[in-house]
Protein backbone atom coordinates (compact mmCIF):
# COMPACT_ATOMS: atom_id res chain seq x y z
CA UNK A 1 0.00 0.00 0.00
CA UNK A 2 1.44 3.34 -0.96
CA UNK A 3 1.42 6.53 1.06
CA UNK A 4 -1.39 8.12 -0.94
CA UNK A 5 -3.72 5.21 -0.28
CA UNK A 6 -2.76 5.19 3.36
CA UNK A 7 -3.61 8.87 3.77
CA UNK A 8 -6.88 8.37 1.93
CA UNK A 9 -7.72 5.58 4.31
CA UNK A 10 -6.87 7.67 7.36
CA UNK A 11 -8.51 10.99 6.43
CA UNK A 12 -12.09 10.08 7.47
CA UNK A 13 -10.81 9.16 10.94
CA UNK A 14 -10.36 12.80 11.91
CA UNK A 15 -14.01 13.48 11.13
CA UNK A 16 -15.19 10.82 13.57
CA UNK A 17 -16.34 12.09 16.91
CA UNK A 18 -16.39 10.56 20.39
CA UNK A 19 -20.05 9.66 19.99
CA UNK A 20 -19.29 7.64 16.85
CA UNK A 21 -16.47 5.67 18.48
CA UNK A 22 -18.51 5.09 21.67
CA UNK A 23 -21.34 3.66 19.59
CA UNK A 24 -18.99 1.39 17.62
CA UNK A 25 -17.20 0.27 20.77
CA UNK A 26 -20.47 -0.62 22.50
CA UNK A 27 -21.51 -2.84 19.61
CA UNK A 28 -18.12 -4.56 19.43
CA UNK A 29 -18.01 -5.19 23.19
CA UNK A 30 -21.54 -6.62 23.26
CA UNK A 31 -20.67 -9.08 20.50
CA UNK A 32 -17.40 -10.06 22.18
CA UNK A 33 -19.09 -10.66 25.54
CA UNK A 34 -21.85 -12.70 23.88
CA UNK A 35 -19.26 -14.91 22.20
CA UNK A 36 -17.42 -15.43 25.50
CA UNK A 37 -20.59 -16.15 27.46
CA UNK A 38 -21.42 -18.95 25.06
CA UNK A 39 -18.56 -20.80 26.81
CA UNK A 40 -19.73 -20.21 30.37
CA UNK A 41 -17.56 -22.87 31.96
CA UNK A 42 -14.44 -21.25 30.50
CA UNK A 43 -15.61 -17.84 31.72
CA UNK A 44 -16.29 -19.11 35.25
CA UNK A 45 -12.99 -21.00 35.47
CA UNK A 46 -11.03 -17.98 34.16
CA UNK A 47 -12.74 -15.62 36.61
CA UNK A 48 -12.16 -17.95 39.57
CA UNK A 49 -8.54 -18.33 38.46
CA UNK A 50 -8.09 -14.55 38.41
CA UNK A 51 -9.58 -14.23 41.91
CA UNK A 52 -7.41 -17.07 43.24
CA UNK A 53 -4.30 -15.45 41.76
CA UNK A 54 -5.04 -12.21 43.57
CA UNK A 55 -5.96 -14.09 46.72
CA UNK A 56 -2.53 -15.73 46.60
CA UNK A 57 -0.98 -12.25 46.46
CA UNK A 58 -3.10 -11.23 49.45
CA UNK A 59 -1.90 -14.26 51.43
CA UNK A 60 1.68 -13.43 50.49
CA UNK A 61 1.21 -10.04 52.12
CA UNK A 62 -0.15 -11.65 55.28
CA UNK A 63 2.82 -14.01 55.49
CA UNK A 64 5.31 -11.23 54.76
CA UNK A 65 3.94 -8.91 57.43
CA UNK A 66 3.67 -11.72 59.93
CA UNK A 67 7.48 -11.70 59.94
CA UNK A 68 8.13 -8.01 59.16
CA UNK A 69 5.75 -5.50 60.84
CA UNK A 70 6.82 -2.70 58.49
CA UNK A 71 8.67 -2.24 55.21
CA UNK A 72 10.63 0.99 55.06
CA UNK A 73 8.06 2.66 57.33
CA UNK A 74 5.00 1.19 55.56
CA UNK A 75 2.79 -0.94 57.81
CA UNK A 76 0.48 -3.78 56.77
CA UNK A 77 -2.65 -1.74 56.04
CA UNK A 78 -0.82 0.97 54.08
CA UNK A 79 0.87 -1.71 51.99
CA UNK A 80 -2.49 -3.40 51.53
CA UNK A 81 -3.91 -0.07 50.35
CA UNK A 82 -1.12 0.13 47.77
CA UNK A 83 -1.83 -3.44 46.70
CA UNK A 84 -5.57 -2.83 46.29
CA UNK A 85 -4.90 0.45 44.50
CA UNK A 86 -2.60 -1.29 42.03
CA UNK A 87 -5.13 -4.06 41.35
CA UNK A 88 -7.87 -1.56 40.48
CA UNK A 89 -5.46 0.53 38.41
CA UNK A 90 -4.35 -2.56 36.47
CA UNK A 91 -7.93 -3.61 35.63
CA UNK A 92 -8.33 -1.38 32.52
CA UNK A 93 -5.22 -2.81 30.86
CA UNK A 94 -6.54 -6.29 31.68
CA UNK A 95 -10.10 -5.67 30.44
CA UNK A 96 -9.78 -3.19 27.58
CA UNK A 97 -6.24 -3.60 26.21
CA UNK A 98 -5.76 -7.36 26.43
CA UNK A 99 -5.68 -7.68 22.63
CA UNK A 100 -2.17 -6.20 22.71
CA UNK A 101 -1.04 -9.73 23.58
CA UNK A 102 -2.30 -10.90 20.17
CA UNK A 103 -0.67 -8.11 18.17
CA UNK A 104 2.58 -9.95 17.47
CA UNK A 105 0.74 -13.00 16.12
CA UNK A 106 -1.40 -10.84 13.82
CA UNK A 107 1.66 -9.00 12.53
CA UNK A 108 3.74 -12.14 11.98
CA UNK A 109 0.93 -13.99 10.20
CA UNK A 110 0.07 -11.00 8.00
CA UNK A 111 -3.53 -10.91 9.25
CA UNK A 112 -2.97 -7.46 10.73
CA UNK A 113 -3.33 -5.93 7.26
CA UNK A 114 -7.12 -6.21 7.56
CA UNK A 115 -7.12 -3.47 10.22
CA UNK A 116 -5.51 -1.04 7.78
CA UNK A 117 -8.43 -1.12 5.35
CA UNK A 118 -11.15 0.20 7.65
CA UNK A 119 -12.14 3.90 7.74
CA UNK A 120 -11.63 4.07 11.51
CA UNK A 121 -8.62 4.46 13.74
CA UNK A 122 -6.45 1.33 13.51
CA UNK A 123 -5.48 1.41 17.19
CA UNK A 124 -9.12 1.71 18.27
CA UNK A 125 -10.25 -1.00 15.86
CA UNK A 126 -7.64 -3.50 17.00
CA UNK A 127 -7.84 -2.85 20.75
CA UNK A 128 -11.65 -2.80 20.87
CA UNK A 129 -11.97 -6.31 19.42
CA UNK A 130 -11.31 -7.96 22.78
CA UNK A 131 -12.82 -7.30 26.21
CA UNK A 132 -11.39 -9.56 28.90
CA UNK A 133 -14.34 -10.08 31.25
CA UNK A 134 -12.31 -12.07 33.78
CA UNK A 135 -10.58 -8.80 34.63
CA UNK A 136 -13.81 -7.86 36.43
CA UNK A 137 -12.91 -10.45 39.06
CA UNK A 138 -9.66 -8.60 39.63
CA UNK A 139 -11.59 -5.33 39.87
CA UNK A 140 -13.92 -6.74 42.52
CA UNK A 141 -11.03 -8.13 44.56
CA UNK A 142 -9.07 -4.90 44.20
CA UNK A 143 -12.00 -2.73 45.31
CA UNK A 144 -12.61 -5.00 48.29
CA UNK A 145 -8.95 -4.84 49.31
CA UNK A 146 -8.80 -1.08 48.80
CA UNK A 147 -11.99 -0.54 50.79
CA UNK A 148 -10.78 -2.74 53.66
CA UNK A 149 -7.41 -0.95 53.84
CA UNK A 150 -9.13 2.45 53.55
CA UNK A 151 -11.30 1.59 56.58
CA UNK A 152 -8.41 0.26 58.66
CA UNK A 153 -6.22 3.28 57.93
CA UNK A 154 -9.09 5.56 58.88
CA UNK A 155 -9.21 7.71 55.77
CA UNK A 156 -12.27 9.99 55.73
CA UNK A 157 -14.90 9.16 53.13
CA UNK A 158 -15.51 12.54 51.53
CA UNK A 159 -16.49 13.69 48.06
CA UNK A 160 -13.01 15.20 47.67
CA UNK A 161 -11.24 11.94 48.58
CA UNK A 162 -13.48 9.88 46.33
CA UNK A 163 -12.90 12.34 43.49
CA UNK A 164 -9.14 12.21 43.99
CA UNK A 165 -9.25 8.43 44.11
CA UNK A 166 -11.04 8.21 40.76
CA UNK A 167 -8.74 10.74 39.08
CA UNK A 168 -5.53 9.14 40.33
CA UNK A 169 -6.73 5.60 39.63
CA UNK A 170 -7.30 6.64 36.02
CA UNK A 171 -3.88 8.27 36.07
CA UNK A 172 -2.25 5.09 37.36
CA UNK A 173 -4.05 3.04 34.70
CA UNK A 174 -2.70 5.22 31.91
CA UNK A 175 0.87 4.41 32.89
CA UNK A 176 0.38 0.63 32.78
CA UNK A 177 -1.60 0.84 29.54
CA UNK A 178 1.19 2.92 28.01
CA UNK A 179 3.87 0.47 29.15
CA UNK A 180 2.03 -2.39 27.48
CA UNK A 181 1.36 -0.33 24.33
CA UNK A 182 5.09 0.32 23.99
CA UNK A 183 5.89 -3.34 24.66
CA UNK A 184 3.30 -4.67 22.20
CA UNK A 185 4.34 -2.28 19.42
CA UNK A 186 7.91 -3.58 19.46
CA UNK A 187 6.57 -6.51 17.40
CA UNK A 188 6.67 -4.24 14.35
CA UNK A 189 10.46 -4.23 14.64
CA UNK A 190 11.38 -7.25 16.80
CA UNK A 191 10.46 -10.84 15.95
CA UNK A 192 10.78 -12.10 19.54
CA UNK A 193 8.69 -9.28 21.01
CA UNK A 194 6.76 -11.73 23.17
CA UNK A 195 9.62 -11.65 25.65
CA UNK A 196 9.35 -7.88 25.84
CA UNK A 197 5.62 -8.15 26.61
CA UNK A 198 6.16 -10.74 29.35
CA UNK A 199 9.00 -8.80 31.00
CA UNK A 200 7.09 -5.51 30.98
CA UNK A 201 3.95 -7.17 32.34
CA UNK A 202 5.87 -8.81 35.16
CA UNK A 203 7.11 -5.41 36.24
CA UNK A 204 3.55 -4.76 37.42
CA UNK A 205 4.36 -6.81 40.53
CA UNK A 206 6.66 -4.00 41.65
CA UNK A 207 3.73 -1.57 41.55
CA UNK A 208 2.41 -2.93 44.84
CA UNK A 209 5.56 -1.81 46.68
CA UNK A 210 6.53 1.76 47.63
CA UNK A 211 9.19 3.26 45.37
CA UNK A 212 11.05 4.33 48.50
CA UNK A 213 12.29 0.75 48.99
CA UNK A 214 14.34 1.06 45.81
CA UNK A 215 17.57 2.99 45.68
CA UNK A 216 19.98 4.43 43.17
CA UNK A 217 19.59 3.38 39.56
CA UNK A 218 16.54 1.17 40.22
CA UNK A 219 14.52 4.06 41.61
CA UNK A 220 15.37 6.14 38.53
CA UNK A 221 14.43 3.27 36.18
CA UNK A 222 11.09 2.57 37.89
CA UNK A 223 10.22 6.26 38.03
CA UNK A 224 11.34 7.73 34.71
CA UNK A 225 12.18 4.88 32.28
CA UNK A 226 9.72 2.10 33.13
CA UNK A 227 7.40 4.20 35.35
CA UNK A 228 6.00 1.41 37.52
CA UNK A 229 6.16 3.75 40.52
CA UNK A 230 3.35 5.77 38.93
CA UNK A 231 1.04 2.75 38.69
CA UNK A 232 0.24 2.96 42.41
CA UNK A 233 2.88 4.55 44.63
CA UNK A 234 2.90 8.21 43.56
CA UNK A 235 -0.86 8.47 42.81
CA UNK A 236 -1.81 6.83 46.12
CA UNK A 237 0.32 9.27 48.14
CA UNK A 238 -2.24 11.97 47.36
CA UNK A 239 -4.60 10.04 49.64
CA UNK A 240 -2.19 8.47 52.11
CA UNK A 241 -0.03 11.54 52.84
CA UNK A 242 -2.26 14.56 52.02
CA UNK A 243 -0.08 16.91 54.10
CA UNK A 244 3.16 16.13 52.27
CA UNK A 245 2.33 15.07 48.74
CA UNK A 246 5.41 14.87 46.48
CA UNK A 247 5.47 17.05 43.36
CA UNK A 248 5.64 13.89 41.21
CA UNK A 249 2.29 12.80 42.66
CA UNK A 250 0.57 16.05 41.63
CA UNK A 251 2.20 15.90 38.21
CA UNK A 252 1.29 12.25 37.62
CA UNK A 253 -2.00 13.01 35.76
CA UNK A 254 -0.10 15.17 33.27
CA UNK A 255 2.68 12.59 32.93
CA UNK A 256 0.12 9.81 32.55
CA UNK A 257 -1.67 11.49 29.65
CA UNK A 258 1.65 12.36 28.01
CA UNK A 259 3.05 8.85 28.43
CA UNK A 260 -0.12 7.27 27.05
CA UNK A 261 -0.07 9.64 24.05
CA UNK A 262 3.57 8.80 23.32
CA UNK A 263 2.80 5.08 23.52
CA UNK A 264 -0.09 5.57 21.11
CA UNK A 265 2.13 7.45 18.65
CA UNK A 266 4.77 4.72 18.92
CA UNK A 267 2.10 2.07 18.29
CA UNK A 268 0.84 3.95 15.23
CA UNK A 269 4.41 4.45 14.00
CA UNK A 270 4.69 0.68 13.95
CA UNK A 271 1.43 0.46 12.01
CA UNK A 272 2.78 2.83 9.37
CA UNK A 273 5.97 0.78 9.10
CA UNK A 274 3.96 -2.40 8.66
CA UNK A 275 1.63 -0.64 6.19
CA UNK A 276 4.40 0.61 3.95
CA UNK A 277 6.64 -2.45 4.03
CA UNK A 278 4.06 -5.20 4.10
CA UNK A 279 6.23 -6.99 6.67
Amino acid sequence: MNEKNNLTNQMPIHKRGLKFYASIYKKIIIQDIKSKMSYRADFIISTVGMVMTNLAGFLTFMILFHNFPTINGWDYHHMLFLYGFSLVALTPVQCFFDNNWNLRFQVQSGDFIKYCFRPINVFFYFISEVFDVKGLGQLAFGLGTLGYAWHKIGLPVTALNIGKTIVFLITASLFMIAIMNFAAATCFWIIGSGYVMVIMFRFKDFARYPASIFSGIFKIIFTFIIPIAFVAYYPSLVLLTPDKVPVLSWLSPLFGVLFFYLSYRFWMLGVRKYDFTGS
